[in-house]
């Protein structure tokens, strides 16, 4: 239902604006702007849910040997704990908390091609116990709640658009980036208790958040001497080292217990190619909603009423500059991308704006864009207080972005 206000808002609110630059100004290119950003947005969410196909169906091929050879049941059991405080209604050692697992450590890793399909499984296997098969149910608004909170320890795309607009030194982003979706994470975590009522004053949970400071504060002592080729060497070697390490451990556990590894693979491989297209509907709506948002101009429109309204409220407006970045991260994360590329263009790649929209890129992540496919890929059509905490999470991950690059960086 949600969704279905803000599909109905963007397309609304777009024809207005455009009608309005049509009619008042005399702007015969903004309709056919916004007609050919129904074709191009349409196509692009094709194209996306094209390349995943072979993705999907690699990771939810190794997914299926994982499951049949027990080792997602013992991921399963390393994380319950912790994992059972704060997902009470998911059954003791049920897959879905290896696949969540999963999903988590490859996002703080940075590899979004790999979290992607491993988040599908997760959805999919919390989909089977879900009672009302239409309605998301409180384990399904948590995990969608963290993924779009978008915690990151490798930004390693962000590093290298940077190093591509000629940064100085593109891994100085890096801690401002670190502190900033630590800080969303843990306010979408705590917006979804709060929600669902659950303790967050228990031990380990208490136990795990402090390792996490504890963690990254011992990051910072690391790397702080760290060159950017060194840190882009060490990140990759160490995300490829855990990606080939769970896959072999998963083909070898399956084949010490003497499961047909190729035909679990075949299996899990067709499920990722289902999901791929039943993807492609629900991601083709929100992307043609923002195109048609961004091509009638109406975010030009609000960027500059936020800078006259923070101008006369008094505040430095420096920051404006990077805002079309943070107002697109929710809705898009190819066109967010974009509108970094585009401030470290206009303003320069180490100016205070281009580093605060690396900042803000990589300090949450793309929220409509996850709730749109996470959830339509499994038929949920009722989203409940998901987009919410989302959204707050949003909200707290770019504004400690913005504080914390004015600290380091102003």
């Amino acid at each position: 239902m949600v969704l279905n206000y803000i599909w109905i808002g963007f397309l609304t609110i777009a024809f207005i604006v455009g009608c309005i630059r049509f009619v008042a100004f005399g702007d015969a290119s903004v309709l056919p702007d916004m007609m050919n950003a129904t074709f191009d947005s349409a196509k692009s969410g094709f194209t996306i849910s094209l390349g995943l196909t072979g993705v999907l169906a690699l990771w939810l091929g190794i997914m299926k040997i994982g499951e049949k050879g027990g080792a997602i049941q013992a991921f399963s059991k390393i994380v319950a704990p912790f994992f059972s405080k704060i997902f009470p209604d998911i059954p003791k050692n049920h897959p879905a908390s290896g696949s969540i697992f999963m999903n988590i450590a490859a996002n703080m890793l940075g590899l979004d091609n790999a979290a992607t399909p491993l988040g599908l499984k997760a959805m999919k296997e919390l989909q089977e116990i879900n009672p009302k098969k239409d309605e998301a149910s409180n384990p399904m608004i948590m995990f969608l709640v963290l993924n779009t909170s978008g915690l990151t320890i490798i930004p390693i795309g962000v590093m290298v658009y940077r190093a591509q607009m000629g940064a100085a030194n593109p891994a100085d982003v890096f801690l401002p980036i670190l502190i900033a979706t630590f800080l969303s994470s843990l306010a979408g975590l705590i917006a979804v208790s709060i929600y669902q009522r659950i303790n967050l004053f228990n031990k380990v949970i208490i136990g795990v958040l402090g390792t996490m400071c504890a963690l990254i504060a011992g990051l910072f002592v690391g790397i702080r001497h760290l060159s950017q080729e060194q840190l882009t060497t060490y990140s990759t070697l160490t995300s490829s080292f855990i990606l080939l390490g769970i896959i072999v451990t998963f083909v070898l556990t399956a084949a010490f217990k003497r499961i047909n590894v190729y035909e679990a693979f075949i299996d899990g491989a067709k499920d990722g190619f289902k999901v791929a297209v039943d993807v492609i509907p629900y991601l083709i709506a929100i992307l043609v909603a923002v195109g048609v948002f961004r091509a009638s101009g109406a975010m030009d429109f609000l960027i500059e009423g936020m800078a006259r309204f923070f101008a006369w409220i008094g505040i430095n407006t420096d920051f404006v500059g990077a805002l079309p970045t943070a107002i697109m991260k929710p809705l898009s994360g190819s066109g967010a991308r974009g509108l970094m590329v585009d401030a470290m263009q206009q303003y320069g790649a180490d100016s205070f704006v281009g580093r605060l929209a690396s900042t803000i890129q990589g300090s949450t992540d793309t929220t409509f864009y996850i709730l749109a496919v996470y959830f339509g890929s499994v038929g949920i059509k009722k989203t409940r207080y998901a987009l919410t905490c989302g959204l707050i999470a949003d909200l707290i991950g770019i504004t400690a972005a913005i504080i914390i690059a004015y600290i380091f960086f102003h």
